[in-house]
């Protein structure tokens, strides 16, 4: 069972989560794109579908946490520092993604949706909260596969 748990653990990561990283990192330089370009409807369009994408992969990226958690207590592992350190560290990346990302796409779309000027600051903003938030999940990443004090020898 602890195999099936960290198998969809890893898979959701990867199609959850990375979608949401690359998408929430494109966002920023197409949404300096169409504000530089207010008329064109094929930038407006990608940085809605760019939006939309970070938008729903991270309702489904929900399932990663959950899959960690009973990978964790199924490994007896949830008390270790390492995987105590990264349940942290994705919360303020969720809280970074829900709170500050997914709010700040959705402005500008609504801004471009009605022809209205959205600041270049903004999506410069946009971009540091996006490399954050991937910093985070780079971090969590090594810290699920340096595993301090494992004895897989990693």
């Amino acid at each position: 069972m602890t195999g099936f748990l960290l198998a969809v653990h890893v898979v959701a990561a990867i199609l959850a989560i990375g979608p949401v990283a690359v998408t929430a990192s494109m966002f920023p330089p197409a949404a300096r794109s169409a504000i530089a370009d207010p008329g064109s409807a094929l930038k407006a369009g990608t940085v809605t579908v760019l939006a939309r994408i970070t938008r729903v992969y991270s309702v489904i990226a929900v399932v990663v946490p959950v899959f960690g958690l009973a990978t964790g207590a199924s490994l007896g592992v949830l008390t270790d520092g390492w995987l105590i350190a990264s349940m942290i560290l994705t919360a303020i990346a969720a809280v970074l993604l829900v709170g500050a990302i997914l709010p700040v796409q959705r402005n500008i779309v609504d801004a471009l949706g009605r022809h209205e000027p959205a600041g270049a600051d903004t999506s410069r903003r946009l971009a540091m909260y996006a490399g954050i938030f991937n910093l985070l999940w780079a971090v969590v990443v090594v810290l699920m596969i340096y595993r301090p004090g494992s004895t897989t020898g990693v």
